[in-house]
């Protein structure tokens, strides 16, 4: 009797969170209580200058844990050759970084959801503040502090967040006799949308998800006049309701912000352990 139990509830979670596992940005969601999960990504990026043009690439492993049914924390490490200067391309260590998301609100009904959390993110990069673009990816120490809205109904999945972000780089703390070089505060945000494709219906949750997503993701400086606006098409494949594939793109809209690049490639495989943190009694 409860191996037939935990097959029907695995397959009510798979149905119900599958389109809303999305690619760029986070739902309001987080991995179940007492799970575990271990997820590498990577980003390449075209950066092109007046002599010469090269890929860059970044490298992450992190781990998102289910303290319980309301929070998760993520710790993340990232390596990367963005910052190395050309016709150097060695990969590495460039920032440490630790996510909390604590789930504020939750409305369940049959076949959808509603779902409310905020968010904190801390960074320490080794990086240089370089750019306008301000991340909490690991380009620069930084901390930001969020809200994510994410509704579902049936198929189809759309969140939003909106976050103040702070950068925390040692320059911002000096005095200088001119003008700063960039700016320190931004508001940033995302829309998302994700639906699942396949399968056309649940039988069992060995059964191979296929989603589609597209998310625009922008920013805006607070102390320093930027903004760009970027759109974001990707896939997603998940086998067995807990092995995940991503693949994606981002595209620059329109920018007025000084950027390493205008574009992006993503992929990403993430694995979970349902119940591994749980106490044996």
């Amino acid at each position: 009797m409860k191996p037939v139990l935990l097959s029907f509830f695995l397959l009510i979670a798979a149905a119900a969170r599958s389109q809303e596992l999305y690619v760029f940005s986070d739902p309001a969601s987080n991995v179940p209580a007492n799970s575990i999960s271990f997820k590498y990504a990577g980003k390449w990026v075209k950066e092109v200058s007046a002599v010469h043009e090269h890929v860059s690439s970044r490298h992450m492993l992190e781990s998102s844990i289910g303290m319980n049914k309301r929070l998760m924390l993520r710790p993340a490490i990232t390596f990367s050759n963005m910052y190395i200067a050309y016709p150097d391309r060695r990969q590495v260590f460039e920032s440490l970084s630790l996510y909390l998301k604590y789930r504020l609100l939750s409305i369940d009904e049959v076949h959808r959801h509603f779902r409310a959390s905020f968010y904190w993110k801390g960074v320490f990069s080794r990086n240089p503040l370089n750019y306008d673009e301000l991340t909490i990816d690991g380009d620069q120490s930084a901390a930001q502090l969020g809200i994510i809205a994410t509704q579902l109904v049936n198929k189809l999945a759309v969140s939003a967040t909106a976050s103040l972000h702070q950068v925390l780089d040692g320059e911002r703390f000096l005095k200088y006799g001119g003008p700063r070089r960039f700016g320190y505060q931004a508001f940033n945000y995302s829309v998302s949308g994700g639906y699942l494709l396949f399968p056309k219906k649940y039988k069992t949750y060995k059964q191979t998800n296929f989603n589609l997503y597209c998310e625009v993701l922008g920013g805006k400086g607070i102390d320093r006049k930027y903004d760009f606006v970027d759109i974001a098409p990707a896939f997603q494949l998940i086998f067995n309701s807990s092995s995940k594939l991503n693949v994606g793109y981002r595209f620059q809209l329109q920018a007025n912000a000084y950027r390493m690049a205008r574009n992006a490639a993503y992929l990403s495989f993430e694995k979970t352990f349902l119940n591994k943190l749980s106490r044996k009694k």
